[in-house]
């Protein structure tokens, strides 16, 4: 799969002083009425209609979100979680995952963003306190994984438990990974590919970097970036780590 190379910063900036997808609204952490489910091209329809929706971002983050919301298989999930995409891609780059996290146990929330991903990443919380879960765990993939560990650090609307960081850079404009790794002790799951370069670099790096109450380091066969890790072998021990520290049960 091929990766999606970081901006240069010209372009970067000029990124980041664009709203998040979407129309504009206030009320954050509120789903806007849509006249039709959204399969995004990842969901299918009868996905769609139970859980596609615009996530309120609220001013900071800018406009509605494009988002997508399941419920744990067995319902009334206690702990969801967090899906932030790498740059140029979209919420579609879990779909392939959804099932599993729903068959622990937990609730999954992904949406699409070009923004200030820790304000997405905020809402997605507050809807998340709208449907009784009490706790997340924050998983992202490249920029997203940045943003993860940077939000992990923030006053949060709900507790953070665990994140989950799949081929972060050190750095990406806005979300600065290696300061925030050197004060969030939110237990932390670091890993990437053995040829994805620089980016296996950068999860070591990140890793010994990080004060995390309990921090884990895995370095996969291959050369793929971000949320295809978990296709690539690292689902079961993501679960494994989630089940640690932030247990479906709450």
């Amino acid at each position: 799969m091929k990766r999606s190379t970081l901006p240069v910063a010209l372009a970067a900036t000029a990124l980041l002083l664009t709203a998040c997808s979407g129309g504009s609204g206030s009320g954050a952490g509120k789903a806007a009425p849509s006249p039709s489910a959204d399969t995004y091209g990842c969901v299918t329809a009868e996905q769609a209609a139970k859980g596609s929706f615009s996530l309120d971002g609220g001013t900071a983050a800018g406009n509605y979100l494009d988002a997508f919301y399941r419920d744990s298989d067995a319902g009334h999930a206690k702990v969801g979680v967090v899906f932030s995409h790498q740059a140029d891609g979209s919420l579609c780059e879990w779909a392939p995952a959804f099932d599993a996290f729903t068959g622990a146990g937990y609730a999954v929330l992904a949406f699409t963003c070009s923004g200030d991903v820790t304000e997405g990443i905020k809402a997605a919380e507050r809807y998340y306190q709208g449907k009784g879960v009490g706790a997340v765990a924050l998983v992202g993939a490249s920029k997203g994984a940045a943003a993860s560990l940077v939000a992990a650090k923030l006053d949060n609307p709900l507790p953070v438990k665990a994140v989950v960081s799949l081929s972060s850079p050190s750095s990406y404009p806005l979300f600065n990974a290696a300061l925030a790794v050197t004060t969030v002790r939110t237990p932390t799951y670091f890993a990437a590919e053995q040829t994805d370069s620089p980016f296996n670099d950068n999860a070591k790096a990140l890793y010994d970097a990080s004060v995390a109450e309990d921090k884990q380091l895995k370095i996969y066969p291959g050369g793929n970036h971000g949320a295809p890790l978990l296709q690539d072998g690292a689902l079961p021990d993501v679960l494994g780590y989630l089940a640690k520290h932030a247990p479906a049960t709450g």
